[in-house]
């Protein structure tokens, strides 16, 4: 379980949930949040994420990460919880 305020991310059933309701997330979404989640406060390059999430061998372009990070923020975001930051010109980071 991992657990930032009103977020909360079950490990072992895949749900993810902020002040008890249910998110609905892709699996990718879900992985890509739980990676961060796991690696608080680093900041991440898409190619970081890409290799983590995706793997070695997905043969897509970068910016799927940034298609993948804007889908999960509006999910979460609408709840008024903003848990993923952009760091200009590297990455992305859990956390503000």
């Amino acid at each position: 379980m991992i657990v930032l305020g009103d977020l909360m991310i079950n490990l072992g059933n895949y749900e993810v949930s902020i002040r008890g309701e249910s998110i609905d997330l892709t699996l990718k979404e879900y992985e890509l949040l739980k990676y961060l989640a796991m690696h608080r406060s680093r900041v991440f390059t898409r190619d970081d994420l890409l290799t983590a999430v995706w793997g070695y061998n997905y043969f897509g372009g970068p910016r799927t990460v940034d298609v993948h990070v804007r889908r999960l923020r509006m999910k979460i975001e609408r709840h008024g919880v903003k848990i993923i930051t952009t760091v200009r010109g590297v990455g992305y980071k859990f956390g503000e």
